[in-house]
């Protein structure tokens, strides 16, 4: 992924605070090693003024996955949070209705351009649920669980992240020029 430029400046005024959260029944057991994750924080880090303040690796849980969303909007006041897996048709899948359940309001565009973008890559792509809400001052967004998804997905909303966030904090310069 191509480092820009505009991207950099436009958050580099006040840097963007952002946690990632994979949700892994496999990888919370140690049976497989989190790819999504670390490619997230890396992604984000190269191509933005960003800082990981937080990588976490929880089982498919609705009541933990409440708990850290909650916790790192409100307390933690992360400018973004990312989540990775459980956005499929499992039963274990709760990430959309556990995020769905904790939002101030619902941002589908980028959800539906994640959606998409990966239809031209794969029919598979609408079998994605995850959604993308507004808690407070922080957004959240679902990514699928496959580094794979994760790297196409990031490749949609990077370049909108630094506008969203500035827009979120009450920072954003006028839309219209």
């Amino acid at each position: 992924m191509a480092h820009s430029k505009d991207n950099y400046h436009a958050m580099k005024k006040s840097s963007l605070q952002f946690a990632v959260i994979t949700l892994s029944d496999r990888c919370s057991r140690g049976d497989r090693e989190d790819l999504s994750g670390p490619l997230i924080v890396k992604t984000l880090t190269m191509n933005l003024s960003a800082h990981c303040t937080h990588q976490i690796l929880i089982p498919d849980n609705s009541e933990q996955l409440s708990h850290h969303l909650v916790t790192l909007s409100d307390d933690q006041a992360c400018d973004l949070i990312l989540t990775t897996g459980g956005t499929g048709l499992a039963p274990t899948d709760i990430t959309p209705e556990t995020t769905k359940a904790i939002i101030d309001r619902e941002i589908p565009g980028i959800a539906e351009a994640i959606r998409h973008k990966g239809l031209a890559i794969t029919p598979h792509s609408m079998l994605s649920r995850g959604i993308t809400g507004q808690r407070k001052r922080t957004l959240i967004i679902n990514l699928s669980g496959s580094p794979k998804a994760v790297t196409e997905q990031l490749e949609v909303i990077i370049p909108i992240l630094p506008h969203a966030i500035e827009t979120i904090r009450g920072d954003a310069t006028d839309c219209a020029r």
